[in-house]
């Protein structure tokens, strides 16, 4: 019952996000998702990630097949559009994967029975809700853009002066390392579904052996964060230092001044920009993503917690230096991401009081960064001795408590004692 009421939840949310972006002229998640059945996938490499997703709940000769199945239907699908004179590259490709998640939602329902159905159907629904919350997404940000026709750009970046300016002066070291420091990092910032997916696949190995989801994963905090930071970008809609200060905006932007020149300090106020920059920076959901991929990487190998690490530091620097986000888009990105996993980990484990307490506080100092960028921005731009430490304070007192509730939640095992070494020689005698 819980999962067909989450499933027809999820199900209504689609719906009505499609007839919204209807009313705006714009297709919706399910057509999107619908399209990509027959026409050119926008989204080839995660429609293999659910794919791969999917598969946790098949055995390995189960496995074979389905990826077999996939290849073999995108070649098809490759041939005849070649045959048909349109362009075949390699971003044309995941139509084989999508039939696949969608063959084994048939095969769930007309050739297995009872636990075995429930758990096949799990793993296409993972599947298809990791590609879903993508499709989700971009129809979030484009609602956004045609929603909000004016941004606060101007009231974060005069509050970013409390942080030093953060996003300008990572900018210039960006700049400085040339175009290998630029591909390295966008390599990095655009295939964080990839690593995400790959942390998710270590955290579901053992599905297919024990035949059960474990109760909290990677996937389900990812698609929350995805679902709920749009909302946020629709009360604080905001561009981006690159956007609205820099060449990306065109003759939208304020002022020419990123990464050379940081914003004046003066009173801040909305500005018109177009409509179809999405205005997705408060917070910085990569942010939030890279902070969730570092938390789970840290029960995996020693290779997982290095490269939960990498992409962290690499997302953070990518974030800034690109200026897709200022410095305080990041330190709300973090305290949304502990919030939100904070409580997919009660309703995993059951709701007390730490639990209640600390989604309380997060969402409480989250509110207080929105509050405080909006309406303090000039008072903490002259007093960055004050409130840049606040700033950082805030956040890490929410990475404390939650560092706190989760060691009580996940005591370390007790070491198990060793006998004492039996006696040899005469000793052993006269024992």
């Amino acid at each position: 019952m819980l999962w067909a009421t989450a499933g027809v939840a999820v199900l209504a949310f689609l719906i009505a996000l499609e007839c919204v972006a209807r009313g705006y002229s714009l297709p919706g998640p399910i057509t999107h998702q619908a399209q990509e059945v027959i026409a050119k996938p926008q989204s080839g490499p995660l429609l293999y990630a659910g794919l791969a997703l999917t598969m946790v709940v098949l055995t390995w000769r189960e496995r074979l097949i389905a990826a077999g199945a996939a290849v073999g239907i995108d070649v098809v699908f490759s041939l005849v559009r070649w045959a048909a004179g349109l362009q075949v590259n390699s971003g044309t490709f995941g139509n084989g994967a999508l039939w696949v998640i969608l063959g084994c939602a048939v095969v769930a329902v007309t050739r297995r029975t009872g636990a075995e159905r429930v758990l096949l159907l799990k793993g296409v629904g993972l599947g298809l809700l990791l590609v879903a919350g993508h499709k989700t997404g971009d129809t979030w940000l484009l609602i956004t853009s045609r929603t909000r026709p004016e941004v606060l750009d101007p009231y974060v970046a005069t509050a970013d002066h409390a942080l030093g300016n953060p996003s300008w002066l990572v900018g210039q070291a960006v700049r400085a390392t040339g175009s290998f420091g630029s591909h390295f990092l966008h390599l990095v910032y655009g295939q964080l579904p990839l690593a995400a997916a790959i942390c998710a696949l270590y955290q579901l190995r053992h599905v297919a052996a024990e035949r059960r989801f474990p109760s909290h994963h990677l996937v389900r905090t990812f698609l929350v964060i995805g679902l709920l930071g749009p909302i946020v970008y629709m009360i604080f809609p905001v561009v981006g230092p690159v956007f609205a200060y820099g060449a990306d905006g065109g003759h939208w932007t304020a002022a020419h001044l990123w990464p050379d020149t940081p914003v004046p300090i003066r009173l801040p106020h909305a500005i018109p920009f177009d409509r179809v920059t999405p205005r997705n920076c408060m917070p910085s959901l990569h942010t939030a993503w890279a902070t969730t991929l570092y938390l789970h990487s840290r029960k995996g190998t020693r290779f997982m917690r290095y490269a939960g690490t990498f992409w962290l530091v690499a997302t953070l620097c990518a974030t800034l230096g690109f200026g897709y986000h200022y410095g305080a888009d990041l330190i709300a990105g973090v305290v949304f991401a502990l919030t939100v996993e904070v409580t997919m980990r009660c309703f995993a484990r059951g709701w007390d009081r730490s639990g209640y307490q600390l989604v309380a506080y997060g969402t409480a100092v989250f509110t207080a960064l929105l509050v405080a960028y909006r309406w303090l921005p000039e008072q903490m731009a002259a007093r960055p001795w004050l409130f840049g430490p606040l700033l950082i304070l805030a956040m890490v007192s929410v990475i404390y408590g939650y560092v706190r509730t989760t060691r009580q939640w996940d005591p370390e095992p007790a070491p198990v004692p060793q006998a004492a070494p039996r006696p040899t020689g005469p000793q052993a005698e006269l024992v």
